[in-house]
């Protein structure tokens, strides 16, 4: 039995990452997506689904090429997250186009940052925090942890310990700057190998493609969740990421007023 928890969170959001053409991919349905959105590889969800969830989003980095962002406001979607760097010395080309084309459709939008052990924290976070603007509209920032295996120049695995010191690094500076709680995304295998549930007092946004939450992270709180990566949205040509966020629309404002995030266990 599900029950709401609602987290009540000053200053900040949560405060604690479709073609249309003739060439897009074609749609398939499955039992709990949307029908505002496709998936080119369906999960046949069952028992708490996607569609049951009333706020949609996306994320996104250069793989998705130029993104209409006005298409992508008027296929449903409510929010988005777009990668802005990764280590310490990667941008991504498209972000300040997606940034600023999400903010004029009037998609909420957040920033993430995809995080390397081959460099410190602190690195990460300046770099980080060159190349995100503060804004107190945004979304609160993203940092996605999940292990780098197919990087061609870090590989790194370093103990949990490590990797809860070096998160919390960065979630402290970035919090400190932006004035958000940020939020930490992450991957069934990393969350259980590095024990994240130790790490306290930020929202989650947990990737499952094949289960809800409460199935996969059992008694996890989580703010969002990545159910597919192979989803299919009008105005992106190609594949894309698609998300719910576990509240209303109302609780996903922005700003700087106190607000509510509402997770489930």
């Amino acid at each position: 039995m599900m029950r709401v928890v609602l987290a009540a969170i000053a200053a900040c959001v949560l405060m604690s990452c479709g073609g249309g053409s003739s060439d897009a991919p074609s749609i398939s349905r499955a039992a709990g997506i949307p029908r505002a959105f496709g998936d080119a590889d369906p999960h046949e969800w069952s028992g708490i689904t996607p569609a049951q969830y009333s706020v949609h989003g996306i994320d996104v980095s250069k793989y998705q090429g130029d993104i209409d962002w006005y298409r992508v406001r008027g296929s449903g979607v409510g929010f988005a997250f777009i990668k802005a760097t990764e280590g310490g010395d990667y941008a991504d080309e498209r972000f300040l186009d997606n940034w600023a084309g999400a903010s004029s459709a009037g998609v909420a939008r957040g920033a993430y940052h995809y995080f390397y052990f081959c460099r410190p924290a602190l690195e990460q976070a300046a770099w980080f925090m060159n190349h995100v603007p503060r804004d107190e509209s945004a979304l609160p920032p993203v940092l996605d942890l999940e292990w780098t295996h197919k990087s061609k120049t870090c590989t790194l695995r370093p103990d949990p310990a490590t990797v809860q010191r070096e998160a919390l690094t960065f979630l402290q500076a970035i919090s400190v700057y932006y004035r958000k709680r940020p939020v930490i995304y992450t991957t069934v295998d990393f969350y259980q190998d590095n024990r994240l549930w130790e790490l306290r007092g930020y929202p989650f946004w947990l990737r499952s493609v094949a289960g809800h939450p409460s199935e996969v992270y059992p008694g996890q709180a989580w703010a969002f969740w990545q159910y597919t990566g192979t989803g299919i949205v009008d105005g992106i040509e190609g594949l894309t990421d698609l998300n719910v966020f576990a509240g209303t629309p109302g609780q996903l404002g922005v700003g700087s007023g106190a607000t509510t995030i509402v997770a489930y266990q």
